[in-house]
């Protein structure tokens, strides 16, 4: 059984349209879902979890259509949005009480331990956190009902480097339960390389690509070399190139390139950009 399961995924608004996304999530498994801002990240995770109306296709979560027990359905899944959703009066204690009435599955233990690892003052009104800290706290909160499946949209946003990565090694944590899964957007590339299982390249309300991290560094490199040496190339192995006064550099398919040409490795990032470049 796979975790999270969009076919012809459709949502029209006016001046874009998400169109027919196709993705599958693994149990056991991370996926990064990337695109610039306005590429329909957001919106797809809004789908998953039923906040706006689907103009077309199915989404599956755990087995079970995602409209079907909407409420059962949530009590398996741990979601952390851009806006973490807390009255801002609540201190992050009177919101361990009130998640204990929320979710059947809620442990108190584990959520205690949560805000001892990242920080979070028990008893610090939440209108009083740093963006950083708010943002901490949806994490404990997410994680401290035994989900099935961890929603993340800019969940590292707005956390220091050395906090972002603890919190990284957190989700890398949840997984090595094969029963667990995470689908985490985000722009900050660096992390999800880190992490991931599973990149979904989105622009645009398109699907550019969606594949195991590994087959994609493995499939792409990086080419150093002038514009007759790229031109001499077959067509199919160049997927993007920039041009500059010092030469050309031009994402290609490893297999398709004469094995005497110095090919790098290229990073998620990287790659990403060639990508829309081209696209567009």
């Amino acid at each position: 059984m796979n975790a999270l399961e969009i076919r012809n995924l459709t949502k029209n608004y006016d001046g874009f349209k998400l169109d027919n996304l196709n993705l599958t999530l693994p149990c056991g498994c991370i996926m990064g879902l990337i695109g610039e801002n306005g590429a329909g990240k957001s919106t797809t995770i809004k789908l998953i979890l039923d906040m706006i109306n689907r103009d077309g296709g199915t989404i599956t979560i755990m087995g079970k259509d995602n409209r079907e027990n909407i409420l059962l359905t949530k009590q398996d899944i741990g979601v952390v949005l851009d806006e973490v959703g807390i009255p801002e009066c609540l201190t992050a204690k009177q919101v361990g009480k009130i998640m204990k009435s929320t979710f059947e599955n809620w442990d108190d233990a584990v959520f205690d331990s949560y805000l001892k690892r990242l920080s979070i003052a028990p008893n610090k009104a939440f209108k009083e956190f740093s963006r950083g800290m708010k943002m901490k706290l949806g994490i404990a909160v997410a994680l401290s009902h035994n989900p099935k499946l961890l929603i993340l949209d800019e969940a590292t946003s707005g956390l220091d480097p050395v906090v972002r990565d603890e919190v990284v090694e957190m989700f890398s944590e949840f997984t090595r339960d094969e029963t667990h899964s995470v689908l985490i957007s985000s722009h900050i590339v660096s992390d999800l390389e880190k992490i991931c299982d599973y990149i979904a390249f989105l622009h645009k309300g398109k699907l550019l690509l969606c594949e195991e991290k590994d087959i994609l560094l493995e499939q792409y490199g990086l080419l150093q070399c002038s514009e007759k040496e790229l031109s001499e190339l077959d067509s199919e192995a160049v997927k993007g190139k920039k041009i500059s006064p010092y030469g050309v550099q031009a994402l290609v398919l490893r297999d398709k390139v004469p094995a005497n040409m110095n090919v790098i490795p290229v990073s998620i990032e990287e790659l990403f950009i060639f990508m829309v470049k081209e696209s567009v």
